[in-house]
């Protein structure tokens, strides 16, 4: 995106993007996504932010839609079988990987390292939520604040190694709009109603126990405490879809990480195919595929329209937001936080891809280790820590590979 904006089509300039960027990350929900929507309303106010944003999304959920239709009417097939298996084992590099690249640039302090060992502890083993890991994080940080670089600042190393453009477009003419308390209660009105419609009218026809409105108060509460992108998310998402509202399987949760790192668009995407299955599963009983439809859709929905309300609402206090020490101490603890969550994402999914059977308090039964799987996971983890392979390279190796056990003996 800095590539293109900054330095090809120049719309804006390196010091916006990257206050732009200071500011989206630290919103809960998909900083990419929210960033599109920015720039969008910099350049062209509301209708623009409408624009990015939506286009932003808009491949990924169709490709995602059509993968869940071919995955829920194909689940079945041996090739199908085999190629998940191939996918699952490299979704748990990509997390590793993810948690080293991450852990490198949020751990840089003792007081990181302690909150990230604290973090994994307290989901792995105690159990407590993801929201309240991040918030006491966050109030840790807030309160306890160190010298830090501002967010914007660490960034400077990305126009660096593009060098600085001068923009196409007059400062002068990028979108302001003064910060009042009428403006945001005018946007609060507006967008608030368009957020939780969907929630309180699939509450109103089919009831609050009903699957569809568990979906749209779940994924609204994820709207608002997903500090750290997806990676962060998905080890709350699994907990509770798979082991509280049991809307999915261990197996299935791997399965969607392993199409959505396969689509374009934000992998939070992964949202929308736990949603599809839910529907499909749980509701569908006479039309499970408009039931798995409506259940995407109702996911998408309350997943992205907040951020189209924190861009519109927050982007004229951005400058207030900027600098200041205390919340980028905050920023820095939730993604110290982050780390610790993550690593028990994987080894969440480590433990449910490399053994079969667990004892009922989680721990692998080591006599059911599968060696195919973990022949595919040294496979990924070669090729991602030691070839240095691409993402795509290596999901479709792996998949192939998976499918190629389809033929071995026995």
């Amino acid at each position: 995106m800095f590539r293109i904006l900054v330095e090809e089509k120049r719309w804006i300039s390196e010091q916006r993007f990257l206050h732009a960027l200071s500011y989206c990350m630290l919103l809960p929900g998909p900083e990419a996504q929210q960033l599109a929507t920015y720039v969008g309303w910099l350049l062209h106010g509301t209708r623009g932010g409408l624009i990015a944003g939506l286009l932003f999304i808009m491949p990924g959920v169709l490709a995602m839609m059509a993968l869940s239709f071919v995955y829920v009417i194909w689940q079945q097939h041996p090739l199908l079988d085999g190629v998940f298996l191939g996918l699952k084992a490299a979704v748990i590099v990509l997390v590793l990987e993810a948690l080293v690249r991450i852990g490198r640039r949020a751990l840089g302090s003792p007081r990181a390292r302690v909150l990230a060992l604290f973090s994994f502890v307290a989901i792995a083993v105690l159990q407590v939520p993801f929201p309240f890991i991040v918030l006491g994080a966050g109030v840790m940080g807030y309160l306890l604040p160190r010298d830090v670089r501002n967010v914007a600042a660490s960034s400077s190393a990305v126009g660096a190694a593009y060098g600085v453009a001068v923009p196409v477009t007059d400062e002068g003419t990028l979108k302001q709009a003064v910060p009042t308390a009428r403006r945001a209660l005018r946007l609060l009105a507006v967008w608030l109603p368009i957020w939780f419609v969907p929630v309180l009218l699939a509450g109103w026809l089919a009831g609050l126990g009903h699957v569809f409105t568990q979906m749209g108060i779940f994924f609204s509460q994820m709207a608002v405490v997903t500090f750290g992108g997806a990676y962060a998310a998905l080890s709350y998402v699994a907990q509770q879809a798979v082991e509280s509202f049991a809307w999915i399987t261990p197996a299935q949760m791997m399965d969607g990480l392993g199409l959505a790192e396969s689509t374009p668009g934000p992998l939070i995407l992964v949202l929308q195919f736990v949603g599809f299955l839910a529907g499909y599963q749980g509701a569908g009983a006479d039309a499970p595929l408009l039931a798995g439809v409506i259940g995407a859709l109702m996911t998408v929905w309350v997943t992205f329209v907040p951020c189209f309300l924190w861009i519109f609402l927050g982007a004229p206090y951005v400058e207030a937001l900027r600098g200041n020490a205390r919340l980028t101490s905050a920023l820095d603890a939730i993604m110290a936080a982050v780390v610790g969550v993550i690593a028990n994402l994987a080894l969440w999914f480590t433990l449910h891809v490399l053994f079969a059977r667990h004892t009922t308090h989680g721990l692998p039964m080591l006599d059911s280790v599968q060696w195919i799987p973990a022949a595919l996971t040294t496979t990924a983890l070669l090729l991602t820590f030691v070839l240095r392979r691409g993402l795509g390279l290596t999901l479709l190796i792996c998949a192939v590979l998976g499918a190629a056990t389809l033929w071995l003996p026995g």
